[in-house]
């Protein structure tokens, strides 16, 4: 199968091929202004500041973009209502802020309003004192810069609880207050954030691995890195290095000398994925736990159950979900539920690790969601902590620390930050698609539901889907083995979205790792063999990349069962990735 000329926002094969002769110098250009290491959410957030500022700009990824945290969030866009209780007014008015900008303005075609119930089990006092929470918590979104995007908070007695959630146990039950914040595909947005930074011309390249730093006397003016398709050793200079490597930030600081400037304690949060049908709901729910919150969060077919909050200092790659961790989440949420969940009903499990700044041994729950940016040396900016919706405004503060040494060393103008102005690609368009939804069906000969799931992952970029459909109709089939998506999905993936390996499409490229009952392994054949024309691959490294994929599900079922978090562990780590 032959590449189609793609748009300069496309990262496929071709395009990362180019970014690594960019930010070698091969292709002439001897030195970048910012390079920034970590494609996750603050990453590729970082690199479309800085290149939409005028500065030229690089990004290296270790393993695939989102790979680490931004893609094992709890997939909220919100303020933290648990914020206010700590009196973090600040963080909790920044976050609803950046809620209502990326609802109605930056993403609108990835974010969308999701509705939660806020269960009272206490009469009288309980009633005022979470309904003054939520108007406080409303408030702050509508005096934000942005439009609020969602409806306000209102108050439910018993028998209306028992009418939207009728599986919610209502006995114990005073009434609940119904409120809003905003869901997002982690993952989706963090592709999307690289491919408008490439799009505005932005180096990006995935599977490079930072080995070192470039010095000269006491700056940083880049890095040594390898490869790690080709393995071949590589230099890339910068006159500004960016670590936004999120938990990976303390083996960051070791390379440059072990200057311990920040510190980041891992906390492990673990999501269970089960059938929408366990769960009758037109909501959904976020109660109160021993240790943090539970939110039952709706998503598509599915519910996404979680989360748990225990400090981690295993492989980081590769965080375990033990089996503890599971059953605590099954007792929490069989608490609140008519008819309780067990194992069975389980149909995806993922942990993910929170970077989170501390220097105290305090509980991981209790450690601020603030973040830091800090430059241990000339020529390198470090930023940790935070969270994921306020992933733009850590980029803002990254590239602000980076432009003061950029004026003061190479004389450049540095212009204010714009990207409270820049569209996500796929933002544009999205509203005139949505209305044309029944024409595109009928052009296309898509079921109106298959074209409304592309329009929530790919917004106005749709076009860019079904003219594939078009050119070969065998692709509008759905993906064998994880019928929610078409073939044609696949090839994008590895056409437009930097997905070089099976696990980046059945993993974040889509969701069918965490949405199938056998977690994508049936998929994986067909899968692969889509994306070995497009990657080169002989039969042999497909077959290798299908073994890999089903070892890792194999490896990450065991570890399930394990009971402690060391055995699990070792379980899973006993898949390798690929290279």
């Amino acid at each position: 199968m032959s590449l189609p000329l793609v748009p300069p926002s496309a990262l496929g094969p071709e395009a990362r091929d180019r970014s690594l002769a960019a930010m070698t110098g091969r292709s002439g250009e001897l030195e970048l202004d910012v390079l920034v290491v970590g494609g996750g959410v603050v990453g590729a957030g970082t690199a479309l500041d800085a290149v939409t500022r005028g500065l030229s700009t690089g990004l290296v990824e270790q393993r695939d973009l989102a790979s680490g945290t931004s893609s094992r969030s709890s997939k909220l866009i919100h303020g933290g209502l648990r914020y206010l209780e700590m009196l973090d007014f600040g963080l909790v008015r920044e976050a609803l802020q950046e809620r209502g900008l990326l609802l109605t303005r930056l993403a609108p075609h990835l974010v969308r309003p999701v509705s939660f119930l806020y269960p009272l089990t206490h009469r009288g006092w309980e009633r005022p004192y979470v309904g003054a929470g939520l108007a406080l918590y409303d408030g702050m979104a509508m005096l934000g810069k942005s439009e609020m995007g969602v409806p306000r908070h209102r108050h439910l007695f018993r028998r209306q609880v028992a009418r939207i959630a009728p599986d919610f146990k209502s006995d114990a039950l005073a009434g609940a207050i119904q409120y809003y914040d905003c869901q997002v595909d982690d993952a989706r947005l963090v592709l999307a954030l690289a491919r408008t930074a490439a799009g505005h011309g932005a180096h990006v390249a995935t599977r490079v691995q930072v080995t070192g730093f470039l010095r000269e006397a006491e700056r940083v003016v880049g890095v040594r890195a390898r490869d790690l398709e080709s393995g071949e050793d590589l230099e890339i200079r910068a006159r500004v290095v960016v670590n936004a490597a999120g938990v990976w930030t303390d083996e960051i600081q070791e390379m440059v000398g072990g200057r311990g400037a920040l510190h980041v304690q891992a906390s492990k949060g673990v999501h269970i994925v089960v059938p929408r049908d366990r769960i009758r709901s037109e909501a959904g729910f976020i109660v109160r736990t021993e240790k943090s919150v539970l939110f039952v969060i709706p998503w598509g077919r599915h519910w996404i159950i979680g989360t748990t909050d225990t400090a981690w200092d295993l492989d980081k790659a590769h965080p375990a979900a033990s089996r503890a961790d599971i059953d605590y989440i099954l007792d929490h949420v069989n608490a609140i539920l008519r008819e309780p969940l067990d194992h069975d009903d389980v149909v995806g499990v993922w942990a993910g690790l929170r970077p989170l700044l501390s220097g105290e041994s305090e509980p991981t729950s209790k450690i601020s969601r603030e973040h830091t940016v800090v430059t241990p040396v000339p020529g390198l900016v470090m930023i940790a902590g935070g969270k994921l919706t306020t992933y733009r405004v850590m980029a803002k503060d990254a590239i602000d620390a980076a432009a003061h040494s950029l004026r003061t060393t190479a004389n450049l103008t540095i212009r204010d930050s714009i990207t409270d102005r820049v569209p996500l690609l796929g933002a544009d368009g999205f509203e005139t698609r949505s209305n044309q939804r029944v024409l595109l069906a009928r052009r296309s000969g898509l079921h109106v539901a298959r074209i409304d799931h592309l329009l929530g992952r790919y917004g106005g970029q749709v076009d860019d889907l079904l003219a594939l459909v078009a050119e070969q109709p065998e692709l509008g089939e759905p993906l064998t083995g994880a019928e929610d998506y078409l073939a044609a999905e696949v090839v994008h993936s590895v056409t437009h979205e930097a997905a070089r390996h099976l696990d980046d499409v059945l993993t974040r490229r889509t969701r069918i790792s965490i949405e199938t009952f056998d977690r994508g392994v049936a998929a994986a054949g067909p899968t692969a063999a889509l994306m070995a024309g497009l990657l080169g691959w002989d039969d042999a490294r497909t077959a290798d990349e299908v073994d890999h994929y089903l070892r890792r599900v194999e490896a990450e079922r065991r570890s399930q069962s394990m009971l402690t978090d060391q055995e699990a562990d070792e379980a899973r780590v006993a898949a390798a990735d690929i290279v």
